[in-house]
């Protein structure tokens, strides 16, 4: 398998879909002769032409809803929206058209919709641009929404969503971008709705995904190396559809369970999960479940405040000794 960085692989992955069927296209401020505010899309508008690589304008609602009416004709339009803060102004073109279309036309009009953004604090990029506003979009019956931690999962994901016939919001974290792991040769997917175990555990169950799950996952290897304490990671990976099975068996396993996500506490992704596990597995709970978010304000932008409001692993790890402290076995 290669080594690359979570950008290259979603690059080549567009690339390889475009390459694949001429009715995929890509829409966005800045993707083509710019190549895109992170570069995801590099090369491609010289490779593939303005008619499948189009610049817009600074008008979200406006492009969103072209490229809805794109994916009800036959096309499969991918979408970039700079950050998912701008996604705010294309919300009703998302959850009242997009979403429902399908539904309302009695599975007669498919919507191919994919809508790629990045989200995430970290980047002083201050309190307007610095949210994770996944929830609202898992909220919705209708879309599908993914949030890939890996350059394995981006690509996979990314592949299985151009290919899907239904409107899949794609989240990426800005702080994965660089970020460099193994990806599988070939042109491969990865089904939605299907958690990944990153790693084995007996003690405890830690849930999260995006870039949480990456450090949960490098937490739980220093502690294990450190205390012999034995941590599970489950990289939910896919927030709508939503792998309840396995993360039910892993924490009817531990007996314990840390929902970790970089989004505000309450109401967010790790109170539903919470409460779905109370629903599934409150009988094998050895303690109450636990929850580690950033702290609810709107982001600072001075470095210093920016890192204190955003949670991370010193967090976590202040969780996991409260939770199963440390202890040889």
């Amino acid at each position: 398998m290669a080594e690359m960085t979570y950008r290259q692989a979603l690059h080549d992955t567009l690339r390889e879909e475009l390459l694949r069927d001429a009715n995929v296209f890509l829409m966005g401020e800045e993707i083509g002769n710019f190549e895109g505010s992170y570069k995801i899309t590099a090369g491609l508008l010289k490779e593939f032409g303005a008619k499948r690589v189009v610049d817009t304008p600074i008008c979200e609602n406006g492009f969103v809803g072209m490229a809805t009416g794109a994916a009800m004709l036959g096309l499969r339009p991918v979408v970039e929206i700079m950050t998912i803060n701008f996604i705010i102004l294309a919300m009703d073109e998302i959850v009242n058209h997009a979403a429902k279309i399908y539904y309302m036309f009695g599975g007669q009009c498919p919507i191919p919709l994919v809508i790629r953004t990045p989200g995430g604090g970290g980047q002083q990029l201050a309190a307007t641009h610095s949210q994770n506003l996944e929830v609202w979009f898992a909220h919705i019956p209708g879309l599908k929404v993914v949030a890939p931690s890996t350059p394995a999962d981006a690509k996979g994901m990314l592949r299985t969503a151009i290919r899907d016939n239904n409107p899949v919001i794609f989240l990426e974290n800005l702080a994965l971008y660089n970020t460099k792991g193994e990806v599988p040769d070939g042109l491969y997917t990865i089904p939605f709705g299907k958690a990944n175990v990153t790693k084995e555990g007996r003690d405890l169950t830690i849930i999260s995904y995006s870039r949480m799950a990456a450090v949960a996952l490098d937490v739980a290897r220093r502690l294990e190396r450190e205390s012999a304490l034995s941590i599970e990671v489950v990289d939910i990976r896919s927030l709508r559809p939503l792998d309840k099975e396995t993360i039910v068996n892993s924490v009817r396993k531990t007996g314990r369970a840390i929902v970790f996500e970089e989004d505000w506490r309450s109401y967010g992704i790790g109170a539903e999960l919470a409460a779905m596990l109370q629903e599934e597995a409150f009988d094998s709970l050895d303690a109450p479940i636990k929850r580690v978010a950033s702290i609810e304000v709107p982001l600072p932008y001075s470095k210093q405040l920016e890192l204190a409001a955003l949670t991370g692993a010193k967090q976590l790890m202040e969780a996991i000794n409260e939770l199963a402290p440390r202890r040889r076995r």
